[in-house]
Formats: C-alpha cells, structure tokens, sequence
C-alpha cells in the first residue's frame, strides 16, 4: 500500500437520500415490513417444531429456508432503521465487512435451499412410491448441512478477496448496507479479480440452480398433468405453484441486480433491487407458503385450538 493511501476505518451509509418527512414514513414502513418478516417466519418455523405432521422433508426445508429469511433481514435491515432516525450514518469498517460476508451467505444459501426444495418436491410428485428411500432424513440432514457449509465458504472467498484490497476511499457507500458491489467501489487498486468471482459465482449459484429448478419443474407439471385425481392434482399444483412463486422472485431480483448491464441500472434503482430481495422477499416468503398451503393453515389452527384449551 503507497504512502499517499490511508486504511478506511469509517464509512458512511448514504442510503435513501429524500425528505426528512419521508425518511419518518420510510422507517415507519419498513419497520412495520420487518416486524412482519421477523414474526411470519417465526410462526412458521413455531409450527414446524411444534407440529409432528410437519415433520417432513418438505418443511424441515422449510423451516431452514425461515431462518435464513430472518437471518438475512436482520444483518442489513437494523441498521438500515437507525440510519432512517439519525443524521450520522457512519458504520465501522470491520462490521461493514462481516456485513457484507453475511449478506453474501445468506444470499447463497437461500440459492441452494430453494433448490433442495425443489427437488424435494421433483422426487414426492414423480418419484411417490420411493420418496421416503430417496429423502430420507439422512440425505434431508446432508443436503441442508451442504447448503449452509458451501454457502458460507463461498462468501468466505468473497471475504478473502476483499480483504487483500487497499481501501483509501471515498469514505461513503451509497447504500442502505454494505453491498459488496458498493463496498468494493471504495477501493484503490484494480479490483477485475473480485468482479471475475462475482459473476463466476452468481453463474454458478443463480444461473445454474436457476435450470435445475426450471427442468425440475417442467418434468413436475408433465407429471401433475398426468394425475388422474383432481384432488391430488389441485394440491400439487398449489404446493408448487407457491414454491415458483418464492424462486421467481428470489432469483429474478438478484439477476437483474448482479447479471445485467449496470449503467441501465442507476444506484437508486439497484437500492430498490436491494431492497426487494433484503426485505420484501423475506417478508412474503412466509405469506406465499401459508395462505396457499392447506397443511401450514391447518396446524396454526390447532396450535390455537390448544391454546385455548390449556
């Protein structure tokens, strides 16, 4: 590092730059969106545990994919709130980065546990009779322990390269978090070998799980279309359709945010990409999987019915 280059050790968020009038809404809004995220997720990961008829691979996966969704929205969005009420919007260096390696494995994982998920639903609808060989809870407990393992070590990578970088300013992000993209602006030296990875990795952990679910899904409705039971075709196409629902909205935001052209894409529209998979995502995942899910509504109502009845 040359002489002239000085360590950042304090940045500044810029995040949402309007009115104050509209920062006091903006909190009050997105306060109220977290509070959702944080208790929608956590009523649906109370009814599996408590529950023995959600007891299944479908929603262990589930209740993994819950606690990445609350994990994820509580790394980017408290601080996010506090910059809202406050005029100094400074983050050290060290928590900006352990910010950014979260947000980086969160991200990932919620990639490979959709894609779990949609296998998990591949083998139950076209594989029924060998469902319980195929996912036992052996392979369940491997495949959610490779999920998180392999996303975490990913992100690590992204650490590593970071790290190796000089960082001499500017001293401002102009973001609501420390989104990797906007911490490695701060930079002084050539950073291509970030962005190679970057993208390496988005095309490896959006676009190619991405396929695997698509192909997952097609062979799913060629297979539902068969179904002779109109019962049994209505409940697997809901229990699909709202896993689609989750995946298209997940992956669709990340790849207009990470894999296409950036000067189409000012940085208040990236904040708003952000945003929607930070906040919005996690807060209508658990929405998505209850209101169209007869077995999520089923067993909220007889944990309330025992309730009363304690």
């Amino acid at each position: 590092m040359g002489s002239n280059q000085t360590w950042v050790t304090e940045v500044t968020l810029l995040g949402f730059q309007v009115y104050p009038a509209l920062e006091f809404f903006l909190f009050g809004l997105f306060c109220l969106f977290y509070t959702l995220t944080l208790l929608g997720n956590g009523v649906i990961l109370g009814l599996i545990c408590l529950d023995s008829r959600l007891h299944t691979p479908m929603y262990f996966f589930l209740s993994h994919l819950a606690i990445i969704d609350m994990s994820y929205a509580s790394n980017n969005v408290p601080k996010m709130l506090a910059n809202l009420l406050t005029q100094r919007r400074t983050i050290s260096f060290v928590p900006c980065i352990m910010q950014t390696f979260l947000y980086l494995a969160f991200a990932h994982a919620e990639c490979l546990i959709l894609v779990v998920m949609s296998y998990d639903r591949f083998v139950a609808i076209c594989n029924p009779l060998h469902y319980t060989v195929i996912m036992s809870w052996r392979v369940c407990t491997v495949l959610a322990i490779t999920s998180w393992v392999f996303s975490f070590l990913l992100a690590l990578i992204h650490l590593i390269l970071i790290l190796r970088l000089p960082f001499c300013g500017p001293h401002e992000i102009n973001h609501f978090f420390c989104e990797i993209l906007s911490v490695l602006k701060l930079a002084c030296a050539d950073t291509w070998l970030n962005q190679v990875v970057i993208f390496a990795a988005c095309v490896f952990i959006l676009l190619g799980p991405l396929c695997l679910v698509l192909v997952s899904y097609t062979r799913i409705l060629f297979t539902i279309l068969r179904i002779q039971s109109g019962e049994g075709r209505r409940k697997a196409f809901s229990t699909c359709s709202s896993h689609l629902c989750v995946v298209g909205l997940f992956f669709g935001s990340a790849i207009v945010m990470y894999m296409t052209p950036k000067s189409r894409h000012p940085e208040e529209q990236q904040k708003i990409l952000s945003l929607f998979y930070s906040l919005f995502n996690p807060m209508l995942n658990p929405l998505i999987y209850s209101l169209r899910n007869t077995e999520v509504k089923g067993a909220l109502r007889r944990t309330l019915y025992k309730q009363r009845h304690v």
